[in-house]
């Protein structure tokens, strides 16, 4: 028997469209939890990001 098979599994992180069905509930609410936290994070930086284009068109325009 090989050691590796005795410790507990580590679960890889998620990757988009990737198989669900390895995962427990507690991962899977994880999961959305992340996922969320990320979801935020990204509308933060697109939020940003407009910003600074309004910014940038208020001053280049003519």
């Amino acid at each position: 028997m090989d050691l590796e098979e005795l410790e507990p599994r580590k679960s890889k992180d998620y990757e988009i469209g990737g198989d669900l069905s390895n995962l427990s509930i507690e991962e899977l609410k994880a999961l959305v939890a992340k996922l969320t936290s990320e979801i935020v994070r990204i509308e933060d930086a697109v939020r940003a990001k407009e910003s600074s284009m309004s910014a940038a068109d208020s001053v280049f325009k003519t």
